[in-house]
């Protein structure tokens, strides 16, 4: 019944199913020669880029407090090989994305996880959990995923800063790769790397940009990442063609909201109509993907029967997440497929 590699539909990976704004294509296909034949030269205006410049001005920061990176996972990746060695301990959510316990396993630090607990419709930080962890363990890097990979909660503005304040001895890294989903505000990314000059937000335009395959990342620094901006320094600049496809999205703005209206209007659908199925749990999530909890008996079959259909969704093997599926919210079409055919396989399948 499979059709190999022929109109499969990936909703298991989180990237965005509505791709990146016309403008960004646009971009791409009349650039100048000088773009891909000559090294930046905004250095000669005392910047990094005219990406970290432009979005200085979008959170009406210092430029010198943002640097740029291969996606956010590149600048992850650099701050915990900055910032932690061999025996350093690392504060890392329970159910997280798997790469956080990679990287600190590449520089043999110790990961500490702290709680994230199931509530009647959505997973939530457990705060005092999390500053006990915290006080007992005095880790040299805190990781906080806000909203959190595969959990979809988050943690409100001020609850971080609460958090925040608790922890102003440690290097605190939020990870922020899906917030434009449900915050488009940025006041408050001044006021924190301000406030708290240990803090690292790390952004990306891989998720709500839809340009995850260009790999471009950002991160905010409170001032006492001066080690951190000497580590991650590009002397050469950085990729001038990737620059100016991020800019044309940050210009896009009535794409990106038409866009999120219509991604909200399914994650509301699949929360509904999951929750009516007998044995199935939706959770609430603030990012672009949604986690459901299946049944643990039909979880191969569901699987095989998605997949010989050309549908790969998420099938979850972390420890407390067994009998759990993360679906990627695709495109309004998608999306009623897949719902469809959860509901035919169920339909074909009936419990016994």
């Amino acid at each position: 019944m499979t059709n190999e590699n022929k109109n499969i539909i990936y909703l298991d990976r989180n990237e965005n199913q509505y791709g990146p704004s016309p403008a960004c294509f646009e971009t791409i296909a009349n650039p100048h020669f000088t773009v891909l034949s000559e090294y930046s030269r905004d250095y000669t205006k005392g910047i990094k880029s005219c990406l970290t410049e432009r979005l200085a001005n979008e959170f009406h920061i210092n430029e010198k407090s943002i640097i740029l990176g291969f996606g956010g996972e590149d600048i992850l990746k650099q701050a915990v090989h900055c910032y932690i060695h061999k025996g350093d301990k690392i504060m890392i959510p329970s159910y997280s994305w798997w790469y956080y316990k990679k990287i600190a396993d590449e520089v043999a630090g110790i990961k500490v996880e702290y709680p994230i607990v199931e509530g009647t419709d959505s997973f939530y930080y457990d705060i005092d959990g999390m500053l006990k962890v915290y006080q007992e363990q005095k880790p040299k890097l805190v990781l906080i995923s806000s909203p959190n990979n595969p959990t979809g909660n988050r943690l409100e503005i001020e609850q971080m800063k609460m958090v925040l304040s608790k922890m102003r001895d440690t290097v605190v890294v939020i990870d922020e790769a899906y917030t434009l989903f449900y915050n488009k505000d940025h006041s408050h990314l001044k006021e924190l790397i301000e406030e708290f000059p240990n803090l690292l937000i790390i952004r990306t335009f891989s998720k709500y940009y839809g340009l995850a395959g260009v790999r471009i990342g950002f991160a905010l620094m409170g001032k006492n990442h001066e080690q951190f901006s000497l580590f991650s320094a590009r002397y050469l600049g950085f990729n001038r063609l990737s620059e100016r496809i991020a800019i044309a999205a940050l210009d896009s703005k009535e794409y990106y909201e038409g866009m999120c209206k219509k991604m909200n209007s399914d994650m509301d659908m699949y929360f509904t109509e999951f929750n009516k199925l007998p044995g199935f749990k939706a959770y609430r999530s603030f990012a672009n993907f949604i986690l459901v909890k299946i049944p643990s008996e039909i979880k191969e079959s569901l699987n095989k029967y998605l997949t010989e259909r050309n549908m790969i969704v998420k099938f979850m093997a972390e420890d407390g997440l067994f009998s759990h599926i993360r679906i990627t919210i695709g495109t309004q079409e998608q999306n009623a497929s897949l719902m469809n055919m959860v509901k035919a396989f169920l339909r074909d399948n009936p419990a016994k």
